[in-house]
């Protein structure tokens, strides 16, 4: 795969012609809702297929697959708009393979009401789904929100172990600290809280709990620690699988930026793998800035690593970007998210150039409007290409298991192309 960056006077066209691949193919690869409407400084995937098919009269994709001696899932991710196997039409083309580097595990989180066509168009992209549908009371006990009985059934159609999340979060994304540390310290309520996952786990036909570590530090690791062993240890009896998230944060000093120092080599010890990354929500309170940062991700993953097999470790990928306006104002301003196609869209609205910062790989730009007669600025970040193949290079230097890409509700096509142009993708059943 290649990356472009569109400069003025490009075309959907011209970009095509100058890669010698079909206008089609360049529109598909990237998502493009509006291909006439590209942006000066707009990163596009350029995409290089080791094997491709035309598609010949009375042929399926399942037909297809067999004469290739390749699965389904694999043809319908690399032909995404085919994911709800569909008809095929004689003459088309098909990508069968890419040069991939290296077969990963995708974990990506959801509600249970997220849009079927979008839910069946990423699931050939995943390895695991972690559906989040169930919050932790400060007694112990779990309240449900929705019925997720067809979304784990889809995912099992489509080959991938449906995870049940849970956590303290709300589902608009307040954490309940109060709730956490009621639970660490009490033995029974945590007693009350296994039971009750498995016994949800039997009914909803989940294969296993991704348990998210709100606030996971250096002081409290002992005890987050002693509840992991011991659901890990009734999950095992079970034959279930136990992933841990970790919303991680990090601090930086004179320039310098610092990781929590906690032992993960422990918890690695009792798990099938711990995903690092950042829940993101429809709002920011913090100031401007990078929605996904490689240098913070790069130190974050050389102290773990350090201490945890590779195979047991994921990164997560942010799919979202965040509009502030100017002057920050703290404890006032609140940034609003965006998807990144909103976001694009947004810039061409606005006639904005798109930047990039090298240093984190990530894009923003600037715009302006009247509020009331009077000039307001903004910035917008956001993430692109360039951000997500920063991210699998990371993968791919340290050898990790795979990524975890929070979330899945908006579907995004760059992210995907991006992961299966460099990737195999791991089913497990």
């Amino acid at each position: 795969m290649e990356i472009y960056v569109v400069q003025q006077g490009d075309s959907i066209y011209s970009i095509a012609e100058r890669y010698a691949i079909s206008p089609d193919k360049l529109v598909d690869d990237n998502g493009l809702i509006y291909p006439y409407n590209l942006v000066n400084g707009q990163a596009l995937i350029i995409t290089f297929p080791k094997q491709t098919h035309t598609v010949q009269e009375g042929e399926t994709l399942q037909s297809i697959a067999d004469f290739y001696n390749v699965t389904l899932m694999q043809i319908i991710r690399n032909n995404p708009s085919h994911a709800a196997l569909d008809y095929i039409n004689p003459g088309e083309t098909l990508v069968i393979s890419y040069n991939t580097s290296k077969s990963i595990a995708i974990n990506g989180f959801a509600y249970p009401y997220i849009r079927k066509d979008i839910l069946i168009r990423t699931l050939p992209n995943l390895t695991y789904l972690t559906i989040f549908n169930y919050t932790i009371t400060d007694r112990g006990g779990i309240i449900t929100y929705h019925d997720d009985s067809d979304t784990i059934k889809t995912a099992i159609d489509y080959g991938v172990i449906p995870l049940l999340m849970l956590t303290v979060l709300t589902p608009q994304g307040f954490a309940k600290a109060e709730a956490a540390y009621n639970i660490l310290l009490n033995d029974v309520y945590q007693e009350r809280i296994i039971n009750e996952c498995i016994n949800i786990i039997k009914k909803q036909g989940y294969m296993g709990i991704n348990f998210v570590f709100n606030f996971l530090n250096e002081n409290n690791q002992s005890l987050y620690l002693n509840f992991a062993k011991k659901i890990s240890n009734r999950l095992l009896q079970q034959g279930l699988l136990f992933f841990i998230s970790i919303n991680y944060s990090e601090q930086e000093t004179n320039n310098l930026i610092s990781v929590e120092q906690i032992n993960y080599s422990s918890l690695s010890d009792y798990v099938n793998g711990l995903i690092f990354l950042k829940f993101v929500w429809g709002y920011n309170n913090n100031p401007p800035a990078p929605v996904s940062n490689i240098n913070n991700i790069r130190v974050l993953i050389d102290y773990v690593a350090s201490g945890v097999s590779s195979d047991k470790i994921f990164i997560g990928k942010p799919v979202i970007g965040y509009d502030w306006q100017l002057p920050y104002v703290p404890n006032r301003t609140v940034a609003f998210s965006l998807t990144v196609n909103s976001a694009l869209e947004l810039a061409y609205n606005v006639d904005a150039i798109i930047q990039f910062d090298e240093a984190s790989q990530t894009p923003y730009f600037y715009y302006n409007e009247f509020i009331y007669g009077y000039p307001a600025q903004h910035i917008v970040w956001f993430i692109d290409v360039r951000s997500i193949d920063a991210l699998n290079q990371i993968i791919i230097e340290y050898g990790l298991y795979g990524s975890g890409v929070w979330n899945i509700m908006v579907y995004y096509q760059q992210l995907w192309t991006a992961i299966n142009s460099s990737f195999d993708i791991i089913k497990l059943i």
